[in-house]
């Protein structure tokens, strides 16, 4: 009951110190409000775990996730290399530079546009489960097959934007440039691709959260003894719930900070753009 009462109190306390901040218009208040948020989450998340008795295996408390996480650091490690920087990194890079490419050719010959775009469409809508066991088969259990995977998932969200980007100039803007006797791909360097960053960015964005969660899923149907998608699939099997939700931890920082860092090149790339203003 004593827990119960302190989660109350500190959801309060946080709820009362979030409004306040809230009105105020800097950047310390601004990075307060989600740091004072979490933090009361985690209390009240501890709080109801321990006041309420809730059996670990189906819910651990936050201090017994981090004692794991601390105990099987090395596992962790491992698991973080093998699924985040051999299959998502590699698998994003290749993809978005893929698509990127792609694009250009795409814009360059119109039939491209309208017979790959429609194909690009289907393959997006193509579920993971179901393309994740075939590449599996192709390209082996080791990290290759998960990059494949990723590959696929990033290629067609980054190609739609940049597609779309690089046709979002005006006609007035390329009229100008072809009066400045600007050939293709003067106009394509200095005009539309950095009209296009907005656009390019936000496919990138999008398929920094795609590549980490195609890498794990991916390991579901075929690991070696590393990854995080093998081990979570290996530790519900054992009960070990605690380690699941470490990995779901790490797995939660780096998306966050894959995300971040793609954030922070666009703001320092587009900060031209009216988007950017005022942050």
């Amino acid at each position: 009951m004593i827990w119960i009462v302190a989660g109350l109190i500190v959801w309060a306390l946080g709820l009362w110190a979030n409004v306040r901040l809230s009105k105020r218009k800097t950047s310390a208040a601004a990075l307060a409000v989600p740091v004072i948020f979490g933090l009361v989450l985690v209390f009240v998340w501890e709080a109801v775990v321990r006041g309420f008795g809730i059996s670990p295996v189906l819910l651990p408390a936050p201090s017994v996730i981090a004692a794991r996480f601390g105990q099987s650091s090395g596992v962790l490690w491992q698991d973080f290399v093998q699924t985040v920087l051999k299959g998502a990194l590699t698998g994003y890079v290749l993809g978005c530079g893929a698509a990127l490419l792609t694009a250009i050719v795409v814009d360059r010959f119109d039939f491209l546009r309208r017979g790959l775009l429609p194909v690009g469409n289907f393959v997006a809508a193509l579920p993971i489960i179901g393309i994740a066991p075939i590449l599996v088969m192709w390209f082996g259990f080791d990290w290759q097959s998960k990059a494949a995977v990723v590959v696929v998932m990033v290629f067609f969200p980054v190609l739609v934007n940049a597609v779309q980007g690089l046709a979002d100039t005006s006609a007035m803007q390329r009229d100008l440039m072809r009066t400045y006797a600007a050939g293709y791909w003067t106009s394509l360097w200095k005009l539309r691709l950095p009209a296009a960053l907005p656009f390019i960015f936000n496919g990138l964005k999008i398929a920094s959260t795609l590549a980490l969660i195609g890498a794990i899923v991916a390991e579901f149907f075929g690991s070696p003894i590393t990854g995080m998608g093998f081990r979570i699939s290996t530790s519900v099997g054992l009960l070990q719930l605690d380690l699941v939700w470490a990995e779901i931890v790490v797995a939660a920082l780096a998306g966050s900070a894959f995300y971040g860092g793609v954030a922070l090149i666009e703001r320092a790339a587009t900060f031209w753009h009216p988007s950017q203003r005022g942050r």
